[in-house]
């Protein structure tokens, strides 16, 4: 009867564990006009995923992500931007203004998602994921403003995150993408 009460919990532990996202590839996003956007298509590529906003003083940082992108950009790096209105309310758009404001000011050609929270009650499953030490299985963090990077390796595992006012040329953030 003990013996059956220990399997049962292991097996309990095992299927929860298996239930888990345990990979930044187990998603689907919706992009910026409203598809489907699964994350699984990156396999194989680095990834470097930014909480965006176009009212906000980081804003020209979209330029440097865009020279990024220019640059490595392809078959082995993306980067994913995800406006978010959590901080100060810098992302009022709607997804239309967003993408209209990214092509406009900055020539943004990099894959932007649809607007979702970073943080708080509404926070995305994918921004759980980033922000969890028990889902991402590296580091517990808090997103702390708009524009913090996260990057992702080939395999959809969590390698790290750099904070907002990292720009998108910083020697270490490069010397990522180019390892």
């Amino acid at each position: 009867m003990k013996k059956n009460i220990i399997l049962t919990g292991i097996l309990l532990m095992a299927l929860t564990i298996a239930s888990a996202q345990t990979s930044f590839y187990d998603f689907t996003v919706k992009d910026i006009n409203g598809e489907d956007f699964p994350l699984a298509q990156l396999k194989g590529k680095k990834v470097l995923v930014v909480n965006t906003a176009s009212k906000c003083g980081l804003t020209p940082q979209y330029e440097g992500l865009q020279e990024l992108y220019d640059q490595y950009g392809g078959e082995d790096f993306v980067i994913i931007g995800f406006p978010a209105n959590n901080f100060a309310k810098q992302e009022p758009g709607t997804n239309d203004e967003i993408a209209s404001f990214c092509k406009i000011n900055y020539g943004v050609t990099f894959p932007m998602m649809s607007k979702i929270s970073v943080k708080g009650d509404d926070q995305h499953p994918v921004y759980q994921w980033l922000t969890s030490k028990e889902e991402n299985g590296l580091e517990n963090s808090k997103v702390s403003w708009n524009f913090q990077k996260y990057m992702i390796d080939e395999k959809g595992q969590l390698v790290g995150h750099f904070k907002p006012k990292t720009k998108p040329a910083d020697d270490d953030l490069v010397a990522w993408i180019r390892n």
